[in-house]
């Protein structure tokens, strides 16, 4: 009787910790993402003021879970576009294409099979391409110099149903992209994407 005690007591421990190994096994995820960014550059020039412009981004996005925590990493082509006021009363606007690549590190605050309520920060590396200003020669001069590459940090909240994902963000550059001007890019995003497994 004490062996068959022993030995089932010996199972129990096999199948619980089976079942705690694979809840805590990371689940990998490969997916596509699309969305709208509303960027502006602050500067430190008093006769330049940035204003908000709307862009757009898509690419690509990997997600690692860990029970309710997640490590995401994306790679996106930004295309990000701004303006200025001037006390003349002119309106320069600055577009300037990007790939970006964040990765943040979440916590989902709900988390079911189905639907995930979820927060999250990190990091974001941002090249920078094919910028144009449409202005006065003094301000093209200012902005010749144009940073390509730039360091930020991001977070938002997001939600997630079965394969679909959206999040709102905020992300700050922690360079500036025109030393002349020390412009430095802030963006909200709302993204949506599908994981395809």
């Amino acid at each position: 009787m004490k062996q068959i005690l022993a030995l089932s007591s010996f199972l129990l421990c096999i199948t619980c910790s089976v079942e705690t190994k694979a809840q805590q096994t990371p689940a990998f995820h490969i997916g596509i993402k699309g969305g709208a960014n509303f960027t502006k550059t602050s500067t430190e020039s008093s006769a330049l003021e940035g204003k908000y412009g709307l862009g757009y981004q898509g690419g690509i996005m990997t997600r690692m879970d860990l029970g309710s925590l997640y490590v995401q990493g994306e790679a996106l082509f930004n295309k990000r576009k701004t303006s200025y006021s001037q006390k003349d009363g002119s309106s320069p606007k600055l577009t300037w294409n990007s790939i970006d690549i964040p990765v943040v590190i979440g916590y989902k605050f709900i988390n079911t099979k189905d639907f995930n309520v979820r927060a999250f920060a990190g990091g974001v590396y941002s090249y920078t391409f094919k910028n144009n200003l449409s202005t006065s020669q003094a301000l093209q001069d200012g902005f010749k110099k144009f940073d390509k590459s730039n360091i930020g940090v991001t977070g938002g909240i997001g939600v997630d149903y079965k394969n679909f994902t959206a999040d709102l963000r905020y992300e700050t550059g922690l360079s500036s992209i025109s030393k002349e001007f020390k412009s430095k890019p802030h963006s909200f995003s709302l993204g949506i994407g599908y994981f395809l497994f």
